[in-house]
């Protein structure tokens, strides 16, 4: 088992968290526009309460370590290790609970070119412990708006991973599915669910828009963040997502191997 030093240790050497890639810039500019209610940061959470700039910075130091100085505003953002590990183990935690459950569970990132692979382990683990794994609405066209204009993207599944596709790149070569920070894909996979008369997900895992979107429909969701993606730690702190992991969400996609190897070892599902 991989020990809790050994795994701080890597999280790290890999930048997943202490000095990160993720730039103060960045994350400050995120915060001024959920404070603004902008669409493209909220990804899908209608937050209940008023959140200022400065409620986003306080709010975020405490849930990732990073500055809480409104002056610090260039250089890296820092994410405390300890932070990382805590929420590690309540996310390990929940995914045992579904284990040990049978919960039926639904998996999907906006992030297919780095952690497809984090949640495809999970979603082999959780199969094999006898959870439904959904894939509703493959296939489905979802229309999402991005700085370049409206796009259409396909809905596919990876190893039971749910992610977006370009229709004019199909499955061929290596492409490994769009960046999207959009929660339209989660709605179009629940409410294909609920119209098939299927099950519905006990339990929603992923980022970005999987996770808001999931939360502000009434599904419990967990999941990973940047600093620059106030909005799941929002949904947090006001109850609609259950555990968000602080760390680096754009790092080569094998270093997250160490922390599937953790997270699966906290559920009791090691392999």
């Amino acid at each position: 088992m991989l020990s809790t030093g050994a795994l701080r240790a890597h999280l790290l050497a890999a930048g997943l968290a202490g000095p990160v890639a993720t730039a103060r810039e960045d994350s400050l500019r995120s915060y001024r526009l959920f404070a603004a209610r902008d669409p493209r940061v909220l990804i899908g959470l209608d937050p209940e309460w008023t959140w200022g700039a400065i409620d986003l910075i306080e709010l975020m130091a405490d849930k990732c370590g990073v500055s809480a100085d409104p002056r610090h505003t260039s250089g890296r953002d820092v994410i405390d290790p300890e932070r990382t590990l805590e929420a590690l183990e309540a996310f390990g935690e929940r995914v045992g609970d579904a284990a040990r459950r049978g919960e039926t569970v639904l998996l999907g990132t906006g992030h297919p070119h780095r952690l497809v692979g984090f949640y495809a382990a999970l979603a082999h683990a959780l199969s094999a412990a006898g959870c439904a794994v959904l894939t509703p609405a493959q296939g489905r066209c979802v229309d999402i708006l991005t700085r370049f204009g409206l796009r259409t993207y396909n809905l596919d599944y990876v190893q039971g991973v749910a992610l977006v596709r370009r229709p004019d790149r199909g499955r061929t070569g290596c492409e490994p599915g769009a960046h999207t920070h959009s929660p339209l894909p989660v709605r179009t996979a629940l409410a294909a669910a609920a119209e098939s008369g299927g099950p519905l997900p006990d339990l929603v895992i992923g980022d970005h828009g999987w996770v808001c979107g999931a939360g502000q429909l009434g599904f419990e969701a967990i999941g990973l963040a940047d600093t620059d993606d106030p909005a799941l730690f929002v949904g947090e702190a006001e109850g609609r997502v259950s555990v968000v992991v602080p760390l680096d969400d754009a790092v080569r996609s094998d270093y997250y191997r160490p922390l599937t190897r953790y997270v699966l070892n906290r559920a009791c599902l090691s392999q």
